[in-house]
């Protein structure tokens, strides 16, 4: 039945349309599994009825007549249940509902498998006999399997449905299609849809008589694309942050690194021609990175195709040719690429559509940093037929909206207007405290690393750095960064800050985002030898960033130390020993270190049910949102099948962070949150009620914080936390909170979609 399966499937997929979909539906259907009826009942929920679509067996005029109200009938009982009903003789069963228009008398044998997608059941598919008798296990598991292929063939056909019926008739209505990440933000603008260029991938293998002159042909290639990126990025140096310029820094990192430029020459030196030898080298390279199971180390595997086709088309020279772009851009594809994101002109590009890609690809980064809204992981978006076309890009609702009629387009336009007089009069609160009207302080910090400005940090307002994730460092170099490296690093990060706090976390590297240069493959990574757990495996190399950290703080005393991932007391007890010794180490070469602040990351449940004991140990603690709701909801929030559950206003993990806040402020300690959860305006609220210390989050995020801080009373904030705490569920605490900051005048920070679904 595999077989079949398959080939349904690829039959559906190839359809023009729903209604053709549905019919070859039925009709292979029925003759996979040689009964007598085969139908396909969709929900209408707007009219709430289940509607006869497509029949092979009964009588073709009651397809689009024939319609059942929600839970009526056998089909509105599979629905409702959502699963399927098998049943020997349907006009039997109390539920079965006669519809003389079908001709369906004669039939006895009956099962309906809904059909859902995400939850939502789309439709029913039936088969009927008129022998009285079950529908076979293997018939109805050969049904049930279907079904949950057909859910996204009939999302597609619809989708290509719904833009026939946009061509033909301009006033038809809008179509709507969701993503599953995002860079904030709206635009508005026309389509242009660009393809992902497969020709590095073909490129042949050939033998050359000199390879001499090909490898210098080659040297040629890398010379001149170091010296384009070195363009590019004084070209985006007004526009973006110089962390953001890193990626400009890697791509040049990647070109002189051993894997690829050396790996290259070796087989060109072998006898292949310079584009062989480059295709071969890429993916040899690019493979280590997309078996990762980190969604930030795969998106890598992207940035080294990227690259390689680049240095193929300066070996074509002159092979590409330059391509015109609206004012208005909104760049859409399978999967864009950050070359051709740089490829439109500065100004034009206004909004990002891919259908593949996270929140952790450079492209992200990119528009994040550029400030340009864009839509990941539309799964089921036909690029090829939107070229041209006005698209809306809703990064805060995460979907896209294709042609948006007039009264929708304008309250757009609104919602674009009123972003950019919001940050416009946010600037005003730059240098303002993070104060309630009641006198409530809060501290707000910066997230840091790789990909986040400390400049820009320090010249924002912020009160220092919460959180410096000193691992993406180490994701730029092909081998462990020594003591000397690490201390330089660190040191002028304190220096950029000075004399702001600055929270150095150590290496939280795992089996989920392993280094290049130390690869660690585990069936289950997120349960794996991860953070701590390695560091403390790794002794030689935990002291050594121990130390290049205490070095830096001789120089600058505004350092603290932060543990990632800490889960049992012996972790700790030992992390501190380290510590200490790394501090003896220094005292025996000479060098006075003492020892900072000292905290916790708790973002395990074991470290909240410990942290009474835990916080006794350290100065501080910061609670890691992300994970720690990833771990009590069992969520991997970049699934988009269960990323839906995934929302840290979950009572369990409002209750564990609580819990952990009374702990820590009773031990007489501080306690932060450095998660997405301090960035969003209702977790913030939430948080500050709880008397969390600091809130340390991404710079844009910042100063909508304070607005929102400055714009409420801190009893008020704490009746709110004490009215949701009975809810139960994350729905309704979300609705409640952001009811409050309507009714206090801060509707601006809530961009949930009102038009459409």
């Amino acid at each position: 039945m595999l077989d079949t399966l398959r080939r349904i499937v690829q039959d559906i997929n190839a359809t023009r349309d729903l209604s053709e979909a549905l019919n070859l539906i039925v009709a292979e259907v029925k003759a996979a599994i040689h009964t007598d009826v085969c139908s396909v009942y969709m929900t209408d929920i707007g009219r709430d009825e289940h509607v006869l679509m497509a029949t092979d067996g009964l009588r073709p005029g009651a397809v689009g007549k024939v319609r059942l109200k929600l839970g009526q009938g056998l089909v509105g009982l599979a629905a409702t249940r959502a699963e399927s009903v098998n049943v020997d003789n349907a006009p039997a069963h109390p539920a079965f509902r006669y519809i003389a228009a079908t001709g369906e008398a004669p039939f006895h044998g009956f099962i309906g498998v809904p059909i859902i997608r995400r939850r939502k059941v789309l439709g029913v598919l039936v088969a009927q006999q008129r022998e009285q008798r079950k529908y076979t296990a293997d018939e109805e598991s050969f049904l049930v399997t279907l079904a949950a292929q057909l859910a996204g063939c009939i999302t597609q056909a619809e989708i290509r449905q719904g833009l026939d019926r946009l061509d033909s008739d301009v006033l038809s209505g809008t179509l709507f299609l969701g993503g599953v990440a995002s860079a904030r933000g709206i635009a508005i603008g026309e389509a242009v849809v660009v393809f992902p260029v497969a020709a590095l991938e073909r490129v042949p293998d050939k033998d050359i008589d000199d390879p001499d002159a090909e490898a210098s042909r080659f040297r040629q290639a890398v010379a001149s694309e170091l010296a384009e990126l070195q363009r590019l990025s004084e070209r985006m140096r007004l526009l973006l942050a110089p962390g953001d310029r890193a990626l400009f820094d890697a791509y040049a990192l990647l070109l002189s690194s051993d894997s690829l430029v050396d790996g290259t020459l070796e087989r060109i030196r072998a006898g292949n021609w310079a584009p062989g030898a480059l295709r071969a080298t890429v993916l040899e390279y690019a493979n280590i990175f997309t078996e990762m199971d980190d969604p930030y180390l795969r998106e890598r595997a992207a940035d080294i195709l990227d690259l390689g086709q680049r240095l193929l088309d300066r070996l074509r020279e002159g092979q590409v040719t330059n391509r015109q772009y609206p004012d208005d851009t909104i760049l859409m594809g399978e999967e864009i690429s950050v070359s051709q994101l740089l490829d439109v002109p500065t100004g034009k590009l206004k909004g990002l559509v891919s259908v593949r890609g996270t929140d952790t690809s450079h492209v992200a980064l990119l528009a994040r940093g550029l400030g340009i809204p864009a839509v990941f992981g539309i799964g089921n978006l036909p690029p090829g037929r939107l070229n041209g076309r006005e698209v809306v890009v809703d990064g805060y609702t995460v979907r896209v909206c294709i042609q948006p009629g007039p009264t929708l387009r304008q309250e757009y336009l609104k919602l674009i207007a009123e972003e950019a007089e919001l940050s416009r009069d946010l600037q005003q609160l730059r240098d303002l405290p993070a104060e309630t009207s009641d006198g409530h302080c809060l501290e707000l910090q910066a997230n840091s690393g790789l990909f986040a400005d400390i400049a820009a940090a320090r010249d924002s307002g912020v009160q220092g750095v919460g959180l410096y994730r000193s691992e993406l460092h180490f994701f730029l170099r092909d081998r462990f960064p020594g003591e000397e490296e690490q201390a330089t690093l660190y040191t002028r990060v304190l220096r950029i800050m000075d004399p702001r706090p600055v929270v150095l976390r150590t290496l939280d590297i795992g089996g989920d985002k392993p280094l290049p240069y130390f690869p660690i493959r585990e069936q289950n990574p997120y349960l794996g030898w991860r953070g701590i757990r390695i560091s403390l495996d790794q002794p030689d190399l935990f002291k050594t960033q121990l130390r290049a950290m205490l070095r830096a703080g001789t120089v600058y005393p505004n350092l603290s130390i932060l543990f990632p991932m800490i889960s049992t007391v012996g972790e700790l007890s030992e992390a501190l020993a380290l510590l200490h010794q790394a501090q003896k180490e220094l005292e025996e070469d000479g060098i006075e270190a003492r020892i900072p602040q000292v905290g916790i990351m708790v973002e395990v449940p074991a470290a909240v049910y410990q942290i009474d004991k835990l916080i006794r140990m350290v100065d501080f603690a910061s609670i890691g949102s992300n994970d720690l709701t990833q771990y009590l909801m069992a969520v991997d929030r970049n699934n988009d099948r269960v990323a839906k559950l995934y929302d840290s206003l979950h009572p369990v993990v409002l209750a564990a962070i609580h819990h952990v806040v009374g702990q820590v402020r009773a031990a007489g300690r501080t306690v932060s949150v450095c998660g997405e959860m301090a960035g969003d305006p209702a977790g913030a609220l939430l948080l500050m009620a709880m008397g969390v210390d600091s809130l340390s989050m991404n710079l844009g995020s910042l100063l909508k914080i304070k607005w929102l801080i400055r714009s409420v009373r801190y009893d008020e904030a704490q009746a709110l936390l004490t009215e949701v705490a009975d809810f139960d569920s994350a729905t309704a605490i979300r609705a409640r909170v952001n009811g409050f900051l309507e009714q206090h005048g801060l509707g601006g920070l809530l961009r949930v979609g009102k038009w459409g679904h």
